[in-house]
């Protein structure tokens, strides 16, 4: 599986990262590389517990993140 992280600076200085094809997956940080940072992790942990679920793929994966 491959995810894009979009990432872009807000007015007020902080940086916004998102994971495209994770809905409602994205963080701020003080830097663009803190945001992408915190937006993995917090994709992993999605991806983590959509698995422990039943709600992810059966077989083996490998995860790719993409800044675009």
């Amino acid at each position: 599986m491959k995810y894009t992280i979009e990432y872009e600076q807000e007015e007020d200085g902080r940086w916004l990262a998102e994971v495209v094809e994770l809905p409602g997956v994205l963080a701020y940080g003080q830097t663009h590389e803190e945001a992408i940072a915190k937006a993995q992790a917090l994709a992993l942990r999605v991806l983590a517990d959509q698995l422990e679920h039943g709600e992810g793929a059966r077989e083996m994966m490998s995860i790719t993140f993409a800044a675009a």
